[in-house]
């Protein structure tokens, strides 16, 4: 680890923690995440928040850890530190201490059963949640309006026409927008409180097995239309490949197993209406993540990239942009099999 990246000892030392080894833990983009063992041998997770995330949204996290760990599900929980405190101030981004839990994530699903114990674990996760009566301290512009997002790619479009990428993404963009213009509108439903991010990244499988143990990276908890929620999910797992691979597309056999796993769970607990819009949220879903990924083509601005494997950000997002409009191109060639699935899946009330 360059020495430059780690963190600074006045860190660690707010918990009292005395790390024998501090490491970088996993891949994300947006927060610094190290995972740290003391001379005890218990391991943490020390994280410095991106300041795009107040540091309030620690008091959320304790609120709904605590209430899932009252309910008997596993998951991650803050260690306070030394002075009681939730985090640890710093200009750059606040620092948090968290637990650690055994396991491994994963980039793709590639079986059923992991999608089968995705949607248990989600569904396990919404219902503890049901009744919580928090008022969430860090409430987030709504993440899920397809409407701005194209209107941003349109912005976009007509800001960056000397982009060296502007004729990739100007052809990407015009099929985008015909997608976009065959999606119906989703119904109202009454907003629940959701993970926010329910990527495959986002949970934790235990080691030697195909079984979800937990949700991990709970910055984006909040309110919102669970359909959304529930497509988020599903456009993720339900990829046959990564994000910016050329041969994405929609299994509906992972699909299959994920509506099965979330419906023995909470089949009975979604109204009529959430689990009737489930297919066409995951397409709208699907069509409004191409148009954020096409508009940062051009932007260069938003999304994080992995320079080891694309020249600059532009062209991962265009990458990613392909991937999404080509899983969304398979989802609808199979769509009439998918909402017979669902149908099968729950018993709505």
């Amino acid at each position: 680890m360059n020495l430059e990246d780690a963190p600074d000892l006045h860190v660690a030392a707010a918990w009292n923690l005395v790390p024998e080894s501090i490491r970088p833990l996993g891949s994300g983009l947006i927060n610094r995440t190290f995972s740290a063992l003391d001379r005890r041998g218990t391991r943490y997770v020390l994280q410095q928040l991106n300041p795009v995330f107040p540091p309030e949204v620690n008091e959320d996290i304790e609120a709904v850890t605590a209430h899932l760990a009252g309910r008997g599900l596993l998951t991650p929980r803050l260690v306070r530190a030394c002075d009681g405190r939730l985090w640890l101030p710093d200009e750059r981004g606040a620092w948090r201490l968290m637990t650690h839990i055994d396991g491994r994530v994963l980039e793709t699903v590639t079986n059923e059963a992991q999608a089968e114990t995705a949607g248990e674990l989600l569904a396990n996760f919404h219902r503890a949640l049901d009744d919580l009566g928090h008022q969430f301290r860090s409430v987030r512009p709504p993440v899920h309006e397809p409407e701005r997002h194209l209107r941003d790619l349109e912005r976009a479009l007509e800001a960056h026409r000397g982009h060296r990428l502007y004729p990739q993404a100007a052809a990407l963009a015009a099929e985008i927008f015909t997608a976009a213009r065959a999606l119906s509108p989703l119904p109202a439903t009454a907003p629940r409180v959701v993970h926010g991010d329910p990527k495959i990244t986002n949970l934790v499988f235990a080691a030697h097995e195909d079984r979800a143990l937990c949700m991990l990276d709970l910055d984006t908890l909040g309110r919102m239309a669970l359909p959304l929620e529930l497509g988020d999910a599903f456009r993720s797992w339900c990829n046959i490949a990564s994000e910016d691979d050329p041969r994405s597309g929609f299994s509906v056999g992972l699909f299959a197993a994920a509506t099965r796993g979330y419906g023995v769970v909470a089949g009975d607990w979604l109204s009529r209406e959430e689990a009737g819009a489930m297919v066409e949220a995951t397409a709208t879903i699907q069509v409004e993540l191409a148009a954020r990924f096409c508009a940062d083509t051009l932007n260069e601005s938003y999304f994080g990239w992995n320079p080891r494997a694309f020249a600059s950000r532009g062209e991962h997002n265009l990458a990613r942009a392909r991937g999404q409009l080509n899983v969304h191109r398979s989802l609808v060639a199979q769509r009439a099999r998918l909402e017979t699935l669902v149908s099968r899946a729950f018993t709505p009330h």
